[in-house]
């Protein structure tokens, strides 16, 4: 299933591919691992994947264009997400001091050639701004976003980890498609506190990561919570005749925002488990059990 992140935004997959534990901060695949990684979700219809610079302490966007090198045309079949922002204190950055953020012009236009590069491609068809910076000037990043629109390096642009107020502030000098956020029954903020309101207003699509936590629901000791929302969740995927991953994640898929789940797994079945949530549709009164379930209290 594809679906249109805003009116002149990209088109992606609705099932994202994460990329981030795919090197060295997760599985570590190898160069043929990986490339066969990226056939199978394409061959799925998962077609979109999200990176960052920092992934893999610089190294995982290597290790995807590598796999790319090996089989270019790959990449017309693909859309590619990354992001910038974060300095992190690595061997891979030895001029970083400590962790911070820098989203000064120069710096965002280095940082995407460098993800070109490492990508093997020539354009990349979203980038987002990581992190929101305390220090963040809007007329630097527009400056950036700007000259790589021109240059035809990126296509689009977004934000992750937005708060409604910041991304009002940036959205009001050049469009933005999205914004990526946290989310999950065990994460219910952004219900909360305007940031899906304000997706449905601006009519965005936003992104989804940590949707099933990092297996906190599977987790050998389970909190309250997720021992409460895991009892709903058995009666569903009973009723449902689904697994418990598809109940939680058609919890997300449910939401009117049209939530892009980001799956961050390297493991082919659990991507096409999310894949075939699509076909989960709970009623909203279950939806509801798992925010009571969640909460450990009824609505008001």
């Amino acid at each position: 299933m594809k679906i249109q992140v805003s009116k002149k935004g990209p088109t992606f997959s609705r099932i994202v591919a994460g990329c981030m534990n795919w090197g060295e901060w997760g599985a570590n695949l190898t160069v043929s691992q990986t490339q066969k990684l990226i056939e199978d979700c394409l061959n799925i219809e998962v077609t979109t994947f999200d990176h960052a610079d920092i992934y893999g302490h610089y190294t995982t966007e290597e290790l995807f264009g590598n796999a790319l090198k090996n089989q270019s045309a790959l990449r017309q079949k693909m859309q590619l997400i990354t992001k910038c922002g974060i300095k992190l204190v690595t061997p891979n950055r030895p001029d970083n001091g400590i962790k911070s953020y820098d989203l000064d012009k120069n710096y965002i236009l280095r940082s995407v050639e460098k993800s070109l590069k490492n990508l093997e491609t020539d354009y990349i068809d979203l980038l987002l701004v990581h992190r929101p910076s305390p220090l963040m000037n809007p007329e630097e990043i527009i400056s950036a976003f700007s000259k790589l629109k021109e240059d035809g390096k990126v296509l689009h642009f977004g934000v992750s980890n937005f708060t409604p107020s910041q991304f009002e502030m940036l959205n009001a000098f050049i469009p933005l498609v999205t914004n990526q956020i946290k989310i999950s029954p065990l994460h219910l903020e952004p219900f909360e506190d305007g940031t899906l309101d304000q997706c449905i207003t601006k009519q965005i699509s936003p992104m989804g990561y940590s949707t099933l936590e990092g297996g906190k629901f599977f987790a050998k000791e389970l909190d309250q919570s997720v021992l409460r929302i895991n009892g709903i969740v058995v009666e569903l995927s009973e009723k449902y005749n689904a697994s418990l991953d598809q109940i939680l994640m058609s919890w997300i898929l449910k939401h009117p925002s049209r939530i892009l789940p980001i799956i961050g797994s390297t493991k082919i079945n659990r991507i096409q488990s999310a894949v075939e949530a699509l076909k989960v549709d709970i009623t909203n009164e279950e939806w509801f059990m798992i925010w009571e379930a969640s909460k450990g209290e009824e609505v008001a």
